[in-house]
């Protein structure tokens, strides 16, 4: 059995909904500590019906200390969550008994194999719907890479719940009135399920351990001390899964799930060894979140892999200004920071998240989880003039704050675009940036980057000619315009003989093209023309490059009307992710966007999930991450890329050429 003297990190993760937060409330209560909701406040990780930003918890549970982070469940704020289960000792994975639960585990168990955190399983309220275990095991089963071992069993009257079977120490628990653990009988009616249980968790267990194997082969019984040993070392390897269950809200089981925490959770020096951590050297520590506060700075929320941190001392380049346990919004302040523990450091402005801060400086570490693209962008401007000078800046601290959000810039308007995860998503960083970080801005609709191009081919003439006293301004150009293929672009040639128009106005002429094209006859950029300038004539004393650079634009500009213009419309790539169940309604989504179908195939990464590739027009995104969560339970989410443009025509090319603003026309 572990008695570690280092902290240890309990990550809660699950789908939304599944009762996280109310788990932990829970366990705080058989602890002795006080609730998460009871720390009250509005400042970052506050407790909240829906949790948008992890939250940190510290407590003691016989004798031991424990951190638990309660993580978001929503799909938006899944970045939040990576970062905690970086630095955990070992993840607790809460599910309901709702059958659509396997698909949204599906990406959480494949993040947890993929960087091999040790992971528990609580199955939690099974007491209100008397599902069946079995089933509800198997299909989270066709999920993971890991058994999952079932390590207690219910105890029933009727549907309801009224006990645990803890099936390594063959003892049943139930609860008093108050909501305490009591030892109960186990019905002799129970004996044979749970010696039957009993017999596939060490058949499991045994698949594990050969030692094990020939115990049970000869007949040997193992015993619960041997057993804990065995899960232990197979939890801290990453070999299995073990399975508690119970129920949060009523109480039952929590004794017994802290006590196999307490059991097989690996040691902060078993973690740091699984990480590739070094165990010598000095102080050395690693955020996973931070804030920046009004009237306070940053603060860092932090794992301390080695040694300790001072208040006040040098740590990560500079001077550490607070350090402070975290519960909730309530921060207790505390002089030093020990190996394991999870604090808040203040003013380690050098610092980022997944960092590895050491005393001489901070340095970048690998393997930390990178940002998922966005999937729902909005255009921002500040709400006041003189806060322009300030959005760069706040935005910059946004996305320190939170990676999964990116900010990019639309070429034709220079407008600023803010991206995240879903409209739940930017609606709170929009949100931080007027309350946190005091910077309010407006929202508008993404712009969509239409183009023109031309169906026909034709010459123009345009001759460019000023006299004001003095030299005065001569320009005479004819060009020969034409489309060209597709995403060619623009291409200019000179086919001028006996010098008609001098070598040396000839980029003019160019450069005077070009601004013509920057805004055509339907009121967009003109792409994927080729221009060649023919002939022209110019005269000794008038002619100039500012002379040719404007007869230049005059042609390209009476030439455009002439040659039968065409909108064209930005043709994304879409690959969209979603449950198994759920891809016929994705697709009907895609076609009913006048998206086009190209595959759907089985997800290898992800059991029970597919991915359906797609065309859809630009226009038609506003709004789907919306759609396609509501067709998914939540889930579902895409990768999208500029793919190529294509003709619009018709009502819906009236519609976006009349509906422009007058100052883009």
């Amino acid at each position: 059995m572990k008695h570690p003297a280092s902290p240890r990190v309990v990550a809660l993760v699950g789908p939304q909904g599944v009762g996280k937060t109310t788990l932990l409330d829970s366990l705080l209560r058989v602890t002795g500590g006080s609730s998460l909701h009871a720390s009250g406040g509005a400042g970052p990780a506050s407790g909240r019906t829906m949790t948008m930003e992890l939250a940190a918890v510290t407590t003691d549970f016989m004798g031991e200390r424990w951190t638990f982070i309660d993580c978001p469940g929503a799909p938006e704020f899944a970045q939040e969550a990576r970062h905690a289960l970086m630095v955990c000792d070992a993840a607790l994975v809460v599910c309901d008994t709702g059958p659509e639960r396997a698909a949204a585990m599906s990406p959480l168990f494949h993040f947890l194999d993929t960087h091999h955190v040790p992971h528990l399983l609580f199955l939690n309220a099974l007491d209100e719907s008397g599902a069946s275990i079995r089933s509800l095991l198997d299909s989270l089963q066709a999920v993971s890479a890991r058994p999952l071992v079932l390590r207690e069993i219910p105890l029933r009257e009727g549907a309801r719940m009224v006990g645990v079977v803890d099936l390594v120490s063959e003892r049943a628990w139930g609860t008093t009135a108050e909501k305490e653990a009591a030892l109960i009988p186990l019905p002799e009616t129970e004996r044979p399920v749970e010696e039957a249980a009993r017999r596939q968790m060490l058949e499991r267990l045994a698949d594990q351990d050969d030692a094990l194997l020939e115990q049970l082969i000869e007949d040997v019984v193992p015993s619960p001390g041997v057993l804990y040993e065995q899960m232990a070392r197979a939890l801290c390897e990453d070999r299995l899964v073990p399975v508690f269950i119970g129920s949060a809200e009523r109480g039952l089981g929590l004794l017994r799930l802290l006590k196999g925490l307490r059991h097989e959770v690996p040691a902060v020096e078993e973690t740091r060894t699984r990480l590739g951590l070094s165990a010598s050297g000095g102080s050395m520590a690693q955020p996973f979140k931070l804030w920046h506060l009004p009237h306070v700075g940053k603060q860092v929320l932090t794992r301390v892999w080695r040694g300790t941190v001072v208040d006040g001392g040098t740590f990560g380049g500079g001077r550490v200004s607070g350090v402070l346990q975290p519960h909730g919004a309530h921060h207790t302040p505390i002089s030093t920071a020990h190996e394991g523990e999870v604090v808040i450091l203040g003013r380690l402005d050098a610092a980022h998240m997944g960092d590895h801060i050491e005393v001489e400086g901070v340095r970048q570490a690998m393997g930390w989880p990178a940002a998922p693209p966005p999937v729902h962008q909005v255009s921002i401007t500040a709400e006041k003039r003189a806060d322009d000078v300030k959005l760069p800046g706040a935005l910059a601290r946004l996305i320190e704050e939170d990676p999964s959000l990116s900010v990019d810039q639309d070429t034709d308007t220079q407008r600023l675009l803010l991206g995240g995860q879903g409209e739940l998503h930017l609606r709170a960083a929009i949100e931080r940036l007027g309350t946190r970080l005091r910077v309010p801005v407006v929202v508008h609709p993404v712009p969509i980057p239409y183009r023109e191009t031309l169906r026909r081919q034709g010459t123009h003439h345009a001759r460019y000619k000023r006299q004001s006293g003095g030299h005065g301004q001569f320009g005479d150009v004819v060009l020969d315009v034409r489309p060209i293929p597709r995403g060619q672009g623009f291409a200019f040639t000179s086919a001028v003989v006996g010098g008609a128009v001098p070598r040396q106005y000839i980029p003019a002429v160019e450069e005077g093209v070009l601004e013509g094209l920057r805004r055509g006859p339907l009121g967009f950029p003109v792409v994927d023309v080729a221009v060649t300038l023919t002939g022209g004539t110019y005269h000794s004393v008038d002619s100039s490059d500012q002379a040719f650079r404007t007869a230049g634009r005059l042609a390209i500009v009476e030439a455009l009307p002439r040659l039968d213009p065409v909108l064209l419309e930005p043709i994304l790539r879409l690959e969209i992710h979603v449950p198994r169940e759920a891809a016929p309604r994705a697709q009907r989504l895609v076609t009913g966007r006048r998206g086009q179908l190209l595959s759907f195939d089985a997800n290898l990464d992800l059991p029970g999930w597919e991915i359906v590739t797609a065309y859809m027009p630009q226009a038609e995104l506003k709004g789907f991450i919306v759609e396609l969560r509501s067709a998914s339970a939540g889930l579902g989410y895409y990768v999208a890329q500029h793919d190529h443009y294509a003709e619009l025509m018709g009502r819906q090319a009236e519609r976006v050429v009349h509906h422009q603003p007058m100052a883009e026309r």
